[in-house]
């Protein structure tokens, strides 16, 4: 399996013309009947290889997280991260292999942030609230210069979005250390201003990139990966979904959302949203045909609307999306596609 940046590597290493990797795409393309930019593209796997390599790799962070751990809680992070960073050296910048990629970032990442817990956790401070929030955003800010390094010297695709996920924790952290908020009552709006943001640097990664052919298009699938869950989760919390027995009124207003975000979704072209808020409009429908009476059916009639829903929008994305971005105006110059050009000529 190759993929676009696999195809943009070779044209840049002399290995193949421009022309013959443009006329691979639109072959594969009229193959599979659908334009590139359709196909959300994005590498996870280079073979089998990739998963044997992942689980060893899993068994041998954990045996040093465990060992690491039994002499002291810091040096168990720390021992992870040092082992994924020098891991990465050889199956990120030499093998290039993407699974095992994606766990040694996650493992790096987490093992800096690991570290300075399992620190804090031996020291067992007695902080007032505001301490431990300017401390917690510390972690998370030091956990996004540890993403920063680990993008610098392997720019594996998902670094971006681990990243930025941190400064949104950073930010949060420094909010609650200065207004003493209200957790309970405000965190849920800030985790959708920092989804808002992380959207906002996802679609500018996307607009460099509209018909996503470089690295640049992996690293916005990643950032709208991060940031659909950080923008429908806080907005079906806030109306109380999954608080207890939802009105009719409560779950219109799911649905309506969830027709939104299929719009956006159909807009940029990206299912990320769909995904995210897949839970929240399954029991909102699942709600209402309890209230009309189909109790015992109620989750298959569900499932049975929802999946055939969103099979046909699989089905017909592309004339539905060719809508929908009718409707936008001179915004659709700085979207996706529609269709490359060449595959319409």
């Amino acid at each position: 399996m190759y993929s676009e940046t696999d195809l943009e590597g070779a044209v840049a290493a002399g290995v193949m013309p421009l022309a013959t990797a443009d006329a691979f795409r639109q072959h594969v393309a009229a193959a599979r009947a659908t334009p590139v930019v359709d196909e959300e593209s994005f590498r996870l796997l280079t073979g089998f290889n990739d998963i044997f390599v992942a689980i060893a790799i899993a068994l041998l962070l954990g045996a040093l997280a465990q060992l690491g751990d039994w002499v002291n809680h810091a040096l168990a992070g720390a021992a992870v991260a040092g082992a994924a960073w020098g891991l990465a050296e050889y199956f990120t910048r030499v093998r290039r292999m993407a699974l095992p990629s994606i766990i040694l970032l996650v493992a790096f990442v987490g093992g800096v942030a690991a570290t300075m817990i399992g620190a804090l956790v031996e020291l067992d401070p007695h902080w007032s609230d505001t301490t431990n929030a300017m401390v917690g955003s510390g972690i998370a800010l030091i956990t996004a210069g540890a993403a920063w390094l680990h993008w610098r010297r392997f720019m594996v695709p998902v670094t971006v979005a681990v990243g930025a996920a941190a400064v949104v924790a950073t930010a949060i952290g420094i909010v609650f250390a200065i207004t003493h908020a209200d957790p309970q009552r405000f965190l849920s709006p800030m985790i959708l201003a920092g989804g808002i943001g992380v959207f906002a640097l996802a679609m500018a990664w996307d607009t460099s990139d509209r018909e996503r052919r470089t690295r640049r298009s992996d690293v916005a699938f990643w950032l709208h990966l991060a940031a659909a869950p950080m923008i429908a989760h806080p907005v079906f919390h806030m109306l109380g979904v999954f608080g207890g027995e939802i009105g009719a009124t409560q779950a219109v207003i799911v649905l309506a959302l969830y027709v939104a975000f299929a719009f956006v979704a159909l807009a940029i072209d990206r299912r990320a949203l769909l995904v995210s808020s897949l839970a929240y409009v399954v029991y909102a429908l699942s709600m209402l045909l309890r209230q009309a009476g189909a109790i015992e059916l109620s989750l298959a009639f569900t499932a049975l609307v929802i999946g055939s829903a969103l099979l046909t929008l699989s089905a017909f994305w592309q004339p539905i999306r060719r809508r929908v971005v009718g409707t936008l105006g001179g915004l659709a110059d700085r979207l996706p596609p529609v269709q490359q050009a060449a595959l319409a000529a």
